[in-house]
C-alpha cells in the first residue's frame, strides 16, 4: 500500500553533460521535482560527485558514469543500466555540448567534427536509446539543449553553430514522428549563460554581449533549468516541437 506521506517519484529522468553547469543545474532541478536521476559526464569524476550528492541530498536515487556520448554502444549501454539500476526512463535531457571556436576559413575537419559529433551526433544516440521505449510506454518527454547560435549564427562558431541548428531539425522532426504515441520532443535554446564555456570571456567581449541582451545580464543556469523542468512536466501537455529561447531577448 502507497503511503501518502511520502514523496511520490513521477519517473526516472536521464541526461548527459550532467557533471557541471547547465547540466549540473537540470539534473538537481529534476531530483527537487522528485524525479531519481541517472547522467553522464566527459571525464570530471570529482564535478559528477558533486552532482551526484546534491541529487541523493534531495532524497532521490542517482545513478552516474562516464561516458563519450560520440560513442553509440556506450550511450546505449548507459541508458540500459541506468534503466536496470533505476527503472524505465521516461523523461530524457540532452545536454552534453562542447565548443572549439575558430573562423570557418581556418577550421581543420577535426575541429568541425569533434564539435559536431559530440552536439549532435550525441543528441541522436541518446535519442535513440531512450524513444524506443518511450513510445512503447506511450508516455515520455525528450528536450535537446541547443543554443541561440543555432538559430543565428555566430562569427567563429561555425561548428557549433550548424550542430545546435542540426538539433532543431532534429527535435522537430522527432516531434512529429513521437506525438502520435504520447511522447513529446522539444528544444531549449540559451543565449549567454553563467557556465564554463563564457568564463574565459573577456571582461569587454562580456561587456559587448550584455549590451546586445534587453534584459541587460547573462543568464544562470537555473534559468535554463526551470525552462527544462517546465517541457517534463504535465505544465507543457500540449507543447511539442517547441524551440523555447532562453536568452534574455538576445534573438529579438
Amino acid at each position: 500500500m502507497t503511503n501518502p506521506a511520502l514523496p511520490q517519484v513521477p519517473g526516472v529522468a536521464l541526461l548527459t553533460g550532467g557533471s557541471r553547469g547547465i547540466g549540473r543545474a537540470i539534473a538537481v532541478r529534476l531530483a527537487a521535482d522528485g524525479f531519481d536521476v541517472a547522467f553522464c559526464y566527459r571525464g570530471d569524476h570529482s564535478a559528477a560527485l558533486e552532482t551526484a550528492k546534491a541529487v541523493e541530498d534531495l532524497g532521490r536515487r542517482v545513478f552516474h558514469r562516464a561516458v563519450d556520448v560520440t560513442d553509440f554502444d556506450a550511450v546505449r549501454t548507459f541508458t540500459e543500466d541506468a534503466a536496470k539500476e533505476l527503472g524505465p526512463v521516461d523523461t530524457a535531457v540532452s545536454c552534453a555540448g562542447i565548443t572549439r571556436d575558430r573562423a570557418a576559413a581556418l577550421m581543420s575537419p577535426t575541429v568541425w567534427s569533434d564539435v559536431v559529433r559530440t552536439n549532435l551526433d550525441g543528441a541522436f544516440h541518446l535519442s535513440r536509446c531512450v524513444l524506443l521505449g518511450m513510445l512503447r510506454r506511450r508516455h515520455g518527454s525528450l528536450v535537446l539543449v541547443s543554443s541561440v547560435s543555432g538559430l543565428q549564427g555566430n562569427a567563429g562558431q561555425a561548428n557549433y553553430a550548424a550542430s545546435k541548428a542540426g538539433l532543431h531539425g532534429l527535435g522537430a522532426s522527432l516531434a512529429k514522428e513521437a506525438a502520435g504515441h504520447g511522447v513529446r520532443v522539444n528544444v531549449v535554446a540559451p543565449g549567454y549563460i553563467e557556465s564554463d564555456m563564457v568564463a574565459s570571456m573577456s571582461a569587454r567581449a562580456r561587456a559587448r554581449a550584455e549590451e546586445r541582451i534587453p534584459l541587460g545580464r547573462f543568464g544562470r543556469p537555473d534559468d535554463v533549468a526551470e525552462a527544462v523542468s517546465y517541457l517534463v512536466s504535465d505544465r507543457s501537455a500540449y507543447v511539442t516541437g517547441a524551440v523555447l529561447r532562453i536568452d534574455g531577448g538576445l534573438a529579438i
